[in-house]
């Protein structure tokens, strides 16, 4: 076998460290992180489909979770680095946020369903007290507005009247 010539060998190497590094840039971390909140929430539905609520509930614990840390490198780097980084991760931040949110309302929706009425206020009632940021209004109304639809379906207990 002939050795190669030193600048065919050279080249080659230039090639090989070109296609690491472009490979790198490919490497995209929020898509990652866009894909394991979409993979979250396909868990946490096929969860309470298959009435496996813990685990519905674990899902998205684990999104709300995401965004706690997501928000937490917001309000660290949006001094330190460019705003392009820390607008890419804010939305995702909104975004597992968001989902986080929405999940609660099905699992409350879920609960009303299937008349367990006690478990669709206390969820009802964990949106309107954890989702405080005036960017989540909607979804405390809704939860607010399903409160009062369960108190159609279900009234509470009246209190005892005192003569």
């Amino acid at each position: 076998m002939t050795p190669l010539p030193r600048r065919t060998a050279w080249t080659i190497v230039l090639v090989l460290l070109s296609s690491l590094w472009l490979s790198h840039c490919a490497h995209d971390t929020y898509q990652e992180r866009a894909d394991l909140i979409k993979d979250h929430t396909e868990a946490f539905y096929n969860h309470l489909k298959a009435n496996r609520i813990e685990a519905a509930i674990r899902e998205n614990e684990q999104i709300e979770a995401m965004a706690s840390r997501m928000g937490e490198t917001v309000r660290k780097q949006a001094a330190k680095q460019g705003t392009t980084h820390v607008e890419r991760e804010f939305a995702l931040m909104k975004t597992a946020s968001e989902t986080a949110a929405t999940n609660w309302l099905a699992l409350g929706q879920y609960f009303a369903i299937k008349k367990q009425y006690p478990q669709a206020r206390a969820t009802y009632q964990r949106i309107i007290d954890t989702y405080t940021n005036p960017t989540d209004r909607p979804y405390r109304e809704q939860a607010a507005r399903a409160l009062a639809d369960l108190d159609i379906l279900n009234p509470p207990a009246a209190s005892p009247v005192n003569p």
